[in-house]
């Protein structure tokens, strides 16, 4: 019985991981086993940085509202801590745009709460 082999599926596996090593330099972009390691590699950066890309907004948010906050008299912990109690119900990214594109209407938030 002759050997059968799906060479039309394994070709396929191997284009697709070839056209995701587009754009790589040298061997990584059209030598199999190079680009496979390459590819697999960037796959692992690009879902660990989604999450870290989270945090690193999140930080940039606070130490925007926080160099805001400080122009009125007040520290980041201060000010949040007024927020939550005063029931203003603005996230950090909106908080955040306030202080560094408007800050006439950050400065309307600081006065509702002082």
């Amino acid at each position: 019985m002759p050997r059968s082999v799906n060479n039309v599926a394994s070709r396929a596996r191997r284009k697709k991981v070839l056209e995701m090593a587009k754009g790589y330099f040298g061997r990584k972009k059209n030598v199999w086993t190079v680009a496979k390691n390459a590819v697999e590699k960037g796959l692992t950066y690009a879902y660990r940085d989604r999450k870290a890309k989270k945090r690193d907004f999140r930080a940039l948010w606070i130490a925007r509202i926080n160099a805001g906050a400080r122009l009125h008299g007040l520290s980041y912990s201060e000010f949040m801590g007024k927020i939550k109690t005063a029931g203003i119900e603005l996230n950090r990214k909106a908080l955040a745009d306030l202080a560094a594109n408007h800050p006439e209407a950050f400065e309307a938030v600081v006065k509702k709460l002082k």
